[in-house]
């Protein structure tokens, strides 16, 4: 019985000299394994004195083993990754890193752009609606008081599925607000950003495809004055707190009264001059209150609701916001083109 508790004893000292140890050196580590972990170590004897332990003993006696076994091993694994750690950053910098340096990866500029609009009408109550971009001819075109053979129609030359003519890629993302009013019931405020497609000729200022962003709220007693201060505020908050807005009446088979606005950008240059034709003045959207008869062929009562769109394409808004000189340049991804926009986030 004395015997047992001496060895008890010898090795909870065991355990405090593997808990107190400490080392730097790959060479004292190896030694200290062997002390203990070995084939003549420490834990090999106390498994040779197995025998000799009383019977009532050695249930303690192969815990405490183990708790030794466990600890030193523990320690081992400790001290070797902490010397592996610390090996990788010397004087020189990390040696385990490449020698050839990471590109820096860029977000696109419509993408910026488009995030951007967002996270503005994120902010006042605006959620994101996002749909497919084939669309039918009733959500891209009917629906919004255009149908057949409507001279509207001529404004949007299309892209028709060539198997079945009812189908389309969608002009605009309008025919996401159709499917929205369609699913949601009023009050209604959401923005639809995506890609729309039309048969145009491609130049510096026009492109087959686009991105756009279009808005909607519908409500109770919405008035043009609303929309009015909406798009004010979007202005202020896309190009600075002096922006200036103003309104021209327009023509969209969707709304009534129909409106373009325009922003001041002034007459600091000979860019200017060229992209405002003299005047300052810089279309950047459509907008008006939603016609009654687009309310009630999405199932929503225009005697009780009334509401407000606008759209804006995002090519045109990053061409102003970056000053880039080239609509094509969004498409073809010249890198010399794209690494300017490293540093945005």
């Amino acid at each position: 019985m004395q015997a047992t508790e001496n060895i008890l004893e010898k090795i909870e000292e065991f355990i405090k000299q593997v808990e107190a140890f400490k080392s730097t050196k790959l060479d004292e580590i190896e030694a200290f394994r062997i002390q203990f972990l070995g084939k003549k170590g420490h834990l090999a004897d106390l498994f040779a004195q197995f025998k000799n332990v009383d019977a009532s003993q050695k249930k303690i006696f192969g815990q405490k083993v183990n708790q030794l076994k466990n600890s030193a091993q523990d320690k081992v694994n400790e001290l070797k990754l902490a010397i592996e750690n610390s090996s990788s950053a010397t004087e020189y910098g990390d040696l385990t890193k490449s020698a050839t340096p990471f590109e820096v990866g860029s977000r696109h500029p419509i993408s910026l752009i488009k995030n951007e609009i967002i996270d503005i009408f994120s902010r006042i109550g605006y959620s994101v609606s996002e749909e497919r971009e084939i669309e039918d001819d009733w959500h891209n075109f009917t629906a919004l008081n255009l149908p057949e053979e409507h001279p509207a129609r001529d404004m949007q030359d299309t892209f028709f599925v060539q198997t079945n003519p009812d189908y389309m890629l969608r002009t605009h993302t309008s025919s996401v607000q159709v499917r929205y009013m369609e699913a949601n019931k009023p009050p209604i405020r959401t923005i639809s950003p995506g890609r729309v497609f039309r048969n145009e000729a491609i130049s510096s200022r026009s492109h087959c495809i686009f991105h756009q962003v279009e808005g909607l709220y519908i409500d109770k007693n919405v008035s043009f004055a609303d929309l009015k201060q909406t798009l004010l505020h979007f202005a202020k908050e896309m190009f600075g707190e002096e922006t200036k807005i103003r309104l021209r009446p327009s023509y969209f088979p969707f709304t009534e009264p129909s409106a373009e606005m325009d922003v001041y950008w002034g007459l600091n240059s000979e860019v200017d001059y060229r992209m405002t034709k003299g005047t300052g003045w810089l279309e950047i959207l459509g907008c008006g209150m939603v016609d009654p008869e687009v309310l009630e062929n999405c199932g929503i009562d225009p005697n009780e609701y009334s509401g407000f769109a606008f759209g804006m394409g995002i090519e045109r808004m990053a061409l102003l916001k970056y000053n880039i000189p080239d609509i094509r340049m969004y498409f073809e991804n010249d890198v010399r083109f794209l690494s300017q926009f490293q540093s945005a986030l």
